[in-house]
C-alpha cells in the first residue's frame, strides 16, 4: 500500500462529478460553502466541467463525459487532490502527485480517559502504525509529583495538561481546561501537584438545559451582546457564559485566598476556553496547544533515545 503525503499549504484542490453534479439544492449551497471554507484556509480551487451539470437524477453527464472528465483531471498538473463534488462512491478523494513510500512513524503517545475504546485504539496504532503506543498513566516519568490522596485516580488528559503548563510556564501554576468538565488544577513552585476542582463544562451545562426543560432550545454557546437579553435565546447563551465566567473568577480567587499564593499564574485551555478567557482578567494566558505540548513533553521524557 502506498500513502500520499498531505496537501501543502497553497496547494490547488480540484473537483469532479463522476457521479452526480451540484445543481440542485441542498447540494448547490453545500457545494458553495464548501468552496468558500477551503479557499479561507489558503487553498486554490478548479472546477471541473460536469460540476453543475446535470443529466438527469444520479448522474451529472452522460457515462462517457465523466469518465474523460475522471483520465482528464486526473493526469493533469494543474491540480494536487481531487475530490467528487457530488457522488461517486468509493471515488471520495484522490492524492494525486508525490505518491513515494509509507513514512515510518517514529512514536505515539495516548492519553484517554474512555477505557472502553483503549483496546481498539491500542491495536490500531499497532496495527496501523507498526509502533507501541507510550499510555499515560501511572508509572510513566513526568517531570512533577502527584501528592493528591489517590494519584492513580487523576485522568491522564490532566496529568497532560499540568506537565505542559509546569515546563512551559513554570510553578505555581493553576491550570484550567474548559472541555467536557471544566477542570481546576494547581502545580506548586517545586513541581507538586495535589490540588484538583473539578466542575460542570459549560456544554454539560448548556445540554441540561435544552435536553431536561421542554421548551428551551438548542442555542449556539457564544456570548451575547449584552447580558440583558430580552429574549429566549440570548437569555440562556448569558446565562451560559456569564455564569461561566462569574463560576472562573470565583474558584480562581478562592484558590489564591486559601493557598495565599500570590504571584500563582493561570493558564487556560479547551475548545471554549477562548471565550473566557477574553471576558477575565484572572486568566494571564489562553494557550489552546497545552495539550499537544504535554503529549509531546510526556512523550520526549519518556521515549527519548529509543
Amino acid at each position: 500500500m502506498r500513502y500520499p503525503e498531505f496537501l501543502k499549504d497553497g496547494g490547488t484542490v480540484g473537483f469532479i462529478a463522476p457521479s452526480y453534479g451540484c445543481n440542485m439544492e441542498p447540494y448547490k449551497s453545500a457545494f458553495a460553502n464548501a468552496q468558500k471554507k477551503l479557499r479561507s484556509f489558503g487553498y486554490s480551487l478548479l472546477l471541473g466541467p460536469n460540476c453543475y451539470a446535470g443529466c438527469g437524477i444520479g448522474i451529472s453527464n452522460t457515462p462517457k463525459a465523466c469518465g474523460e472528465e475522471i483520465n482528464e483531471w486526473y493526469s493533469s498538473d494543474k491540480v494536487d487532490v481531487l475530490i467528487s463534488c457530488g457522488g461517486g462512491g468509493v471515488f471520495g478523494g484522490v492524492r494525486k502527485k508525490n505518491r513515494g513510500a509509507r513514512r515510518k512513524v517514529g512514536g505515539a503517545i495516548i492519553a484517554s480517559v474512555v477505557p472502553k475504546v483503549m483496546h481498539a485504539l491500542i491495536g490500531a496504532v499497532v496495527r496501523y502504525l507498526h509502533t507501541e503506543p507510550l499510555i499515560v498513566g501511572s508509572g510513566i516519568k513526568t517531570g512533577i509529583k502527584i501528592t493528591s490522596e489517590n494519584p492513580k485516580e487523576i485522568g491522564p488528559d490532566r496529568i497532560v495538561d499540568v506537565v505542559a503548563a509546569y515546563e512551559k510556564y513554570g510553578g505555581p501554576v493553576l491550570v484550567l481546561d474548559f472541555g467536557t468538565a471544566t477542570t481546576y488544577d494547581l502545580v506548586t513552585e517545586d513541581g507538586r501537584f495535589g490540588v484538583g476542582i473539578t466542575a460542570p463544562g459549560i456544554r454539560i451545562s448548556a445540554k441540561a438545559l435544552w435536553e431536561d426543560t421542554a421548551r428551551l432550545p438548542e442555542v449556539e454557546i457564544k456570548k451575547p451582546d449584552s447580558i440583558l437579553a430580552r429574549e429566549t435565546i440570548s437569555s440562556m447563551q448569558a446565562g451560559l457564559v456569564y455564569g461561566q465566567i462569574g463560576q472562573t473568577e470565583y474558584i480562581i480567587n478562592q484558590v489564591k485566598k486559601e493557598t495565599g499564593i500570590t504571584d500563582l499564574k493561570v493558564v487556560a485551555t479547551g475548545g471554549l476556553g477562548r471565550i473566557i478567557a477574553d471576558e477575565t482578567d484572572t486568566i494571564d494566558i489562553y494557550d489552546s496547544a497545552l495539550t499537544l505540548d504535554g503529549l509531546r513533553i510526556l512523550y520526549e521524557k519518556n521515549c527519548s533515545g529509543k
